[in-house]
């Protein structure tokens, strides 16, 4: 069977939703700043780390190609839940009326593929859609992604293979990079060249601009798709 090559884009919940205890738990370390200035800014840069932690934040769109015939989806959270849209190269774009919907319809196309490829999936994408899911109640299909870390099956993330399973820690020869440096490095065009990059995915929703996250998630899943014909020509079987 082909594979599918994903990616999530998510966004940090507002405070406001949690009670006063999980309040002072996430802000507990700007509680301890005297100084008002620093402790609110300490509390803005905690909130901006929500959008990593899936009790936290919500998934806001999923991208998904087949590496076979080219073809996808990409689930997003929108108002606007008209038919989708298909791009050339037949990739639909899939408006979601909730998290749920979208996580449901992710499994639902996850359970037809042997394989999958990420960038970063292992550390981020994967456990936060199992975490998320599990939340939310919506049955996961695959519950074998995470498995055996010192294999490409089912699982490759091109994250730990480039870095050959950080072999060489943070500062070596085969530190980790993020996906738009490799993608430069290896002539791929990058995913943040026009400008967007996944920290802006929590404004760029509060603005109602669910449809340029989509895209942006497009962009993001091409790149992985080329970086991993790039691994699979040069580097695949390196032991």
């Amino acid at each position: 069977m082909a594979t599918l090559v994903f990616d999530i884009e998510t966004a940090g919940l507002p405070p406001e939703v949690f009670d006063d205890v999980q309040q002072e738990y996430l802000f507990r370390e700007a509680g301890k700043i005297s100084d008002e200035v620093e402790r609110q800014q300490k509390r803005e840069e905690i909130a901006r780390l929500f959008s990593l932690w899936p009790l936290t934040a919500q998934v806001v769109c999923i991208g998904m190609l087949n590496t076979d015939s080219g073809k996808g989806q990409v689930l997003y959270l929108a108002e606007d839940f008209e038919e989708g849209e298909e791009e050339p190269g037949a990739v639909k774009f899939v408006p979601c009326m909730d998290e749920s919907e979208m996580l449901t319809a992710f499994w639902d196309v996850a359970k037809h593929y042997d394989g999958i490829v990420t960038f970063n999936g292992r550390g981020f994408d994967v456990p936060f859609l199992y975490l998320r899911s599990a939340v939310l109640n919506v049955p996961i299909s695959r519950k074998d992604w995470l498995g055996y870390r010192y294999t490409t099956e089912p699982h490759c993330d091109l994250a730990e293979q480039l870095t050959f399973y950080n072999v060489s820690g943070r500062d070596g020869a085969a530190r980790k990079f993020n996906l738009d440096f490799y993608c430069k490095a290896f002539g791929i065009d990058s995913p943040k060249a026009q400008g967007v990059s996944g920290y802006q995915v929590p404004e760029m929703l509060a603005q109602g601009r669910q449809r340029e996250i989509a895209e942006y998630c497009l962009r993001d899943v091409r790149a992985t798709v080329e970086l991993h014909r790039v691994w699979r020509e040069r580097l695949a079987g390196i032991k």
